[in-house]
């Protein structure tokens, strides 16, 4: 299930578009919390520094569709535990059967 879904389609001019990217890029910049006003209403995102990203071109038909998709986790990333201490060996194992196990000769 999708916790949230925005989605627009409409006509836009080249101008419209170019500043529709402009404020994405200004807001990817700043990173944190952004608002984009899309339309009649602004989204509020919040914009980690690691970003994963996909760019998808599309000519069909006399048609190019151009996709530019960016994802991040909302999950809040954990910070890397110090190590402080050496690992501990781990004892060697013995062998119970009482045989001494070699390995298989090549042939």
């Amino acid at each position: 299930m999708t916790d949230l879904k925005f989605e627009q389609k409409r006509s836009l001019s080249r101008q419209e578009a170019a500043d529709q990217l402009t404020a994405l890029a200004d807001a990817l910049r700043e990173g944190g919390d952004a608002e984009l006003e899309l339309g009649p209403g602004t989204l509020g995102l919040r914009i980690p520094d690691d970003l994963h990203s996909e760019l998808e071109v599309e000519i069909d038909g006399g048609e190019v569709e151009l996709e530019i998709e960016l994802k991040w986790t909302t999950a809040p990333k954990r910070a890397a535990r110090p190590r402080t201490e050496a690992p501990a060996e781990q004892p060697k194992r013995k062998n119970t059967r009482g045989t001494k196990r070699t390995a298989p000769k090549s042939p």
